[in-house]
């Protein structure tokens, strides 16, 4: 855990999909003017999330054996599982004078200023696609991304593919795509670890929300 002015970070490694949601909702909920923002970093077991508006016809196929959950956010099925960076941005941005879609390409572009730090090494320029949130390298999908706003207050997040299985994404269409690639970090030439890449993620974070 760090803490910056007004923002605290908290790793809280391996969790449970269910139990994190409901925490973050309880946050949420019960923060008030003076709350400090928080961004929590982690990983979670196999699951698949659904948003409000997400289409049964994306997926789970049958027998996929791994939970699905639906919750509040935007967008479509995604898949979360180990060797994913996940960070949840529970930060005021009616208090931060930040409008919703600036704090979603706030989150695309500190992907993107993450992966094109290792650009001098090769790694294909990181971008976002008209209409498909999210970050992309060579077309396949890298980064997915939906957030929540309760009274001005931003919850949910981005997960970052670092070093996982990516089999799983083959029993759904990703983030409501049909035939949507995707890839890792791992594959981009990228050898950091995922402790290393999702601190330098937050602190990238930190920096754009503090200047905001």
């Amino acid at each position: 855990m760090f803490v910056t002015e007004r923002i605290l970070v908290r790793k809280l490694g391996k969790a449970e999909y269910q139990p994190t949601v409901e925490a973050m909702r309880e946050f949420t909920a019960r923060r008030g003017a003076d709350t400090a923002d928080e961004l929590w970093l982690l990983e979670h077991p196999p699951v698949y999330t659904l948003g409000l508006a997400a289409d049964a016809a994306h997926g789970p196929r049958p027998g996929c054996g791994i939970p699905v959950v639906q919750v509040e956010r935007g967008g479509e099925i995604t898949y979360h599982g180990p060797g994913q960076i996940v960070l949840y941005t529970l930060v005021d941005l009616a208090r931060r004078g930040i409008k919703v879609k600036q704090f979603v390409a706030m989150l695309e572009q500190s992907v993107i200023d993450l992966l094109g730090s290792r650009a001098e090494r090769g790694v294909e320029r990181a971008q976002r696609i008209a209409g498909a949130p999210g970050v992309y390298v060579g077309g396949a999908k890298v980064a997915a991304l939906g957030i929540r706003v309760a009274r001005g207050c931003a919850f949910h997040g981005l997960s970052l593919n670092v070093d996982m299985d990516l089999a799983p994404y083959s029993a759904i269409n990703p983030c409501g795509h049909p035939g949507m690639k995707v890839t890792r970090t791992r594959d981009l030439g990228i050898t950091e670890d995922k402790e290393a890449l999702a601190d330098r993620l937050a602190g990238i974070l930190v920096a754009k929300l503090e200047h905001a």
